[in-house]
């Protein structure tokens, strides 16, 4: 399970790198990029925060500028590899109360899981908005990043 989720995050990792590497060489960042990416950052956050108990230092919907985008990304990354490494029971179940004040409890590896998934479907989002925008995307699936 450990290597499984490690691998995991490498992905997502790369997957973010990638996209602020490609935000960083426009002159504009589309606003709903932006927003998304921020979110993304913020969520992973909130979320390694919840699984050590600790409160959140970011709103979920909180802006964040480009120029910080690397240094949030780096500390969730680092604090999730700590989490997976430190952790031998990934069915444990975690208490917390979501943005809206209700507590739920779920397992870790669901939660683990849960922040790669979630970056995954909002950088689908983030890739659409460049699209739009007459750019050209990278291609982030999965099976790109293992070959």
């Amino acid at each position: 399970m450990k290597g499984f989720l490690h691998q995991l995050f490498d992905y997502n990792f790369y997957c973010n790198k990638k996209l602020i590497e490609q935000c960083t060489s426009l002159d504009q960042v589309p606003e709903k990029c932006s927003k998304l990416f921020s979110h993304i950052l913020n969520s992973h956050h909130v979320w390694n925060h919840r699984i050590l108990g600790k409160p959140s230092e970011f709103k979920v919907w909180q802006l964040h500028e480009l120029e910080q985008w690397n240094d949030i990304h780096y500390e969730n990354q680092r604090t999730s590899f700590e989490i997976i490494t430190n952790t031998d029971d990934f069915a444990k179940r975690i208490d917390y109360e979501n943005s809206e004040g209700r507590t739920h409890a779920n397992e870790l590896k669901d939660i683990l899981f849960h922040i790669v998934n979630h970056s995954t479907h909002h950088r689908g989002q983030i890739l659409m908005d460049f699209r739009d925008s007459g750019g050209e995307p990278q291609p982030l699936d999965y099976i790109f990043y293992k070959r």
